[in-house]
């Protein structure tokens, strides 16, 4: 019958080892979580902070007052200890002194009883006999002539150390406390000694005193004031947390009201209870609410109303702008019969009638965003043919400015869920501006796809953005050049059409730009309709962003492109650093 071979040594311990490593990552893991969450709990409770904070203070201070009070008591007693034993042991040794007197010389064969009947005599004096007080004789100058003699009869030897029998014997009295075993359990003992002078020299009297009573009255007194302090201590606690609550409990009402107030629930209000100073917070508090629900109403009306107004408005001046369409191109279209100031007039009444018909499509769709009337049609939509579309459909303008578009698109399909009229749009208003913002220099467009959203961006290399246009590129009717001349006759209403397009879609619309170096705009979507974005395929700042010589003029914060210069994030979308191309809620 075969059998295993024993499992070598080393195995053995490498895997005790990997098993003790193994329940230490786990107890750390969990010590871990809840520090973690006694942090968390710290920081979010106001009551919990102010609790705490009672309780360790008011432990502090009762501790420090009790070990006080402790330390007085154990003071008094042995203070008192000692005055008792010291007059013992001046009334002992002159007994002492008064009987061993007779003796001239130390080997005289009275002298040991004498000395035997001097400490029962001393032991017998004690008014409490079960006290437990040792008396002791010795004598340090003739040790082989005159036996120790204690009464009761015990070993004291271990009791007396050197260093206090040699300062007895050098004529002083001393005192000490030792703990031994003379009878039963072990023993503190107060000691003191005294010399007793004699004809023949000197002897040494010894008082061994037991603290017994004294240690069970001082720990009396220590447990007294130590659980007096615990319970001062909880109450102290009970009253803050009772304390905390009165005034916490009306601002955590106070912060779920203000939460429902923020989320539409105007009409939401803190009950009003007494009259101190946590009632006129709450009336305080529901009066603010009144005239904020009052003030939004009555923005929320005149909104509508404007809303109203400019969609009425603009749909109205659709008949008159048909009929003076229809006038203005009867005269253009005869206007080589005109003089030449007249057909001058006819071309320039031509473009203007242009931009007025396009400034009003571009009201009536801000007035659908405003209502919130604006529809998604989306279905999926290969990307790349819209791109050339918009390319195709600017080529005109680039060629006439002296910009050449690049294109940087996939080989293969770009497939999302979007909107292809309003994309189209987005891009057509995004290249347009680069184009006409470009200074002849070239405009790359790039296409990026990843697992769940797609992004394109459109970099110029013109002027750039200044300081603080970062806020006012996405406004309405916003040039950052007032004095330029548009080369494309717009609006002023493409770029707010542009990220209402990307709101609706779920996507973001973000701008970056710094002076002299150009500027570059992102939209990024979901690859499926209705998903939300936490990354982008392409990053905001492109990688040829430098950092001009003295850093930022505003002071502002800077996002750090690839190639080590500055790149400032700027647009209402939610990714606003150069660097930072995940959002998470």
């Amino acid at each position: 019958m075969s059998t295993s071979p024993p499992p070598h040594p080393q195995t053995t311990a490498a895997r005790r080892l990997a098993a003790g490593r193994e329940v230490w990552r786990v107890l750390s893991g969990r010590v871990a979580r809840l520090l973690a969450r006694a942090h968390q709990t710290w920081r979010r409770s106001l009551q919990v902070r102010v609790v705490t904070i009672t309780l360790v203070a008011s432990s502090l201070l009762v501790g420090g007052f009790a070990y006080l009070i402790a330390d007085k008591i154990t003071t008094i007693l042995l203070d008192n200890a000692r005055t008792d034993v010291q007059l013992r042991l001046k009334g002992g040794a002159g007994y002492a002194a008064r009987q061993v007197s007779l003796y001239g010389q130390p080997q005289e064969a009275q002298l040991q009883e004498t000395i035997e009947g001097t400490v029962n005599y001393l032991a017998g004096g004690d008014p409490q006999q079960t006290s437990g007080v040792v008396v002791a004789i010795t004598a340090a100058d003739y040790p082989t002539m005159i036996q120790t003699r204690t009464a009761p009869a015990v070993n004291v030897q271990p009791l007396i150390s050197k260093e206090l029998r040699a300062t007895v014997a050098s004529g002083r009295v001393s005192s000490q406390i030792q703990t031994g075993r003379l009878t039963g359990e072990p023993t503190k003992y107060l000691v003191y000694g005294s010399p007793v002078p004699t004809r023949f020299g000197q002897i040494e009297l010894y008082y061994l005193v037991p603290l017994t009573r004294q240690d069970a009255t001082a720990a009396d007194a220590r447990a007294t004031v130590v659980g007096t302090g615990i319970a001062l201590v909880i109450l102290l606690g009970l009253l803050a947390a009772l304390a905390t609550r009165l005034v916490v409990n009306p601002v955590r009402v106070a912060a779920r009201t203000a939460q429902r107030l923020s989320a539409g629930l105007l009409d939401q209000r803190m009950v009003v209870n007494g009259e101190d100073d946590l009632a006129l917070l709450a009336a305080s508090f529901n009066q603010m609410a009144t005239n904020l629900q009052r003030q939004i109403l009555r923005l929320e009306e005149m909104s509508r109303l404007q809303r109203r107004f400019t969609s009425d408005v603009s749909h109205e001046l659709r008949t008159p702008l048909t009929t003076v369409r229809m006038a203005a191109d009867l005269i253009f279209a005869e206007r080589d019969e005109f003089d030449p100031a007249v057909a001058r007039s006819a071309e320039l009444l031509q473009a203007e009638l242009d931009r007025f018909e396009e400034l009003l499509t571009d009201l009536l769709e801000i007035s659908r965003f405003d209502a919130g009337f604006a529809m998604l049609d989306a279905e999926p939509t290969d990307l790349v043919p819209v791109v050339h579309r918009v390319v195709d459909r600017l080529a005109g303008l680039a060629e006439r400015v002296g910009v050449e578009i690049e294109l940087d698109l996939p080989g293969t399909p770009v497939i999302a869920e979007v909107d292809p009229r309003r994309v189209e749009r987005v891009l057509r208003n995004l290249v347009g501006n680069a184009v006409e913002h470009g200074e002849a220099r070239p405009v790359l467009i790039t296409l990026g796809i990843d697992e769940t959203a797609v992004a394109i961006t459109v970099r110029d290399h013109g002027v750039g953005l200044k300081v603080g246009e970062e806020k006012l590129v996405f406004n309405r009717f916003w040039r950052a050049d007032p004095s330029r001349a548009r080369q494309t006759g717009g609006t002023g209403l493409g770029l707010s059409i542009s990220l209402e397009d990307a709101r609706l879609h779920g996507g973001w619309l973000e701008a970056w730009g710094a002076p002299g170096q150009g500027a570059q705009f992102r939209l990024t979507l979901p690859a499926r309709a209705g998903d939300r974005l936490t990354t982008s395929p392409l990053r905001l700042v492109p990688a040829d962003a430098a950092l001009p010589f003295g850093g930022p003029r505003d002071g502002g914060p800077l996002a750090i492109g690839p190639g080590g210069g500055p790149a400032r994030a700027i647009g209402p979308a939610p990714a606003d650093s150069g660097e930072r191309e995940e959002v998470r809620s």
